[in-house]
């Protein structure tokens, strides 16, 4: 799995590559956790993700708790069909916000 941060104004965008399991979903809490901790807009650029899991799924979903509760923005972008058949399963895909594309997340 590989991971990187990218600063848009106020905003950060997180992409995640490869695979998000039991494994690597720690990494990506703890980063989420801490963009959180410090109450930043967060854009999860799902794109280039060909695996995740439960473990990976309870990542985003306490990230997305977190940013609710401190009324920030946390958006999924361009969802691999991969990742998007998990969220939809789960039926995360009407919970979570989602967008095409890093630009169109941040003009929303």
């Amino acid at each position: 799995m590989k991971m990187e941060t990218q600063e848009r104004g106020t905003t950060v965008v997180v992409t995640l590559a490869g695979e998000i399991d039991l494994q690597h979903s720690p990494t990506v809490r703890r980063q989420l956790m801490d963009l959180m901790f410090e109450q930043r807009d967060v854009l999860v650029d799902l794109s280039r993700v060909a695996y995740i899991d439960s473990s990976g799924i309870a990542s985003l979903v306490e990230a997305y708790q977190a940013a609710r509760k401190n009324a920030t923005r946390f958006v999924l972008v361009a969802v691999s069909a991969p990742a998007m058949r998990v969220l939809q399963l789960a039926r995360l895909d009407k919970v979570f916000a989602l967008a095409d594309t890093v630009d169109a997340a941040l003009a929303g």
